[in-house]
């Protein structure tokens, strides 16, 4: 295969945005001043939600867990804890988002991770494995963590460096906010008529016969 180009996913961010932080909301979830913690997407047994039991036990912290499926009535048995919120949308989601004070994820086969550029996008630090596509989208250190896959400990240990350290998820979120700032859906799509025209430009006569003549053989 020849001329061959990676096309990225954007994120809104307009809509995902630490702006949408809602104290009203936070006081909902942490009356108690607790660090929010949240995981965003589906309950899936490929996800690993469950590796997030030793973060909900961490004082001071209060884990939020956004989406529904297979696995929610297990997870909701082995995280009492947590606050399930359930599916959410649109502007109802963004606020959440930019609500939290930490963004986890815990399964090791997503080969993107759009939830934690939304999360990058809405100001936040992100914990995740050192695994498919969140090598991408975490600068480790800068915007936040990565960790061994599928090891609750370290998952934990690296959501606590934050916990304690305001200053910290501070700095790496203004770092995630700036990383994905550039990857609007804007932005990406003139990426990719820009990989569009460079197929055109580069096809020279000959090249288009050919293409024609393969064309024929169908």
């Amino acid at each position: 295969m020849h001329r061959v180009r990676v096309w990225g996913r954007g994120v809104d961010t307009g809509l995902f945005h630490p702006a949408r932080r809602s104290e009203r909301l936070r006081r909902e979830l942490a009356p108690g001043g607790e660090v929010l913690v949240g995981y965003i997407g589906r309950l899936a047994p490929e996800k690993r939600v469950d590796l997030l039991g030793q973060v909900a036990t961490l004082p001071g912290t209060r884990l939020v867990i956004v989406g529904n499926g297979p696995a929610e009535r297990a997870l909701r048995q082995a995280l009492p804890g947590a606050a399930f919120l359930g599916p959410r949308h649109g502007t109802d989601l963004a606020g959440i988002y930019a609500s939290l004070d930490i963004f986890v994820h815990s399964g090791a086969r997503e080969t993107f991770g759009q939830t934690l550029q939304e999360a990058a996008a809405s100001g936040l630090p992100v914990v995740a494995p050192a695994a498919g596509g969140p090598l991408d989208i975490v600068s480790e250190g800068t915007t936040g963590f990565l960790v061994p896959p599928g090891e609750p400990g370290p998952l934990a240990e690296a959501v606590s460096r934050l916990v304690r350290d305001p200053a910290m998820r501070a700095a790496m979120g203004r770092s995630a906010r700036q990383k994905v700032a550039g990857r609007t859906w804007a932005v990406l799509g003139d990426e990719l008529i820009g990989h569009y025209a460079e197929v055109l430009d580069s096809s020279g006569p000959a090249e288009r016969r050919r293409d024609d003549d393969l064309r024929g053989t169908w």
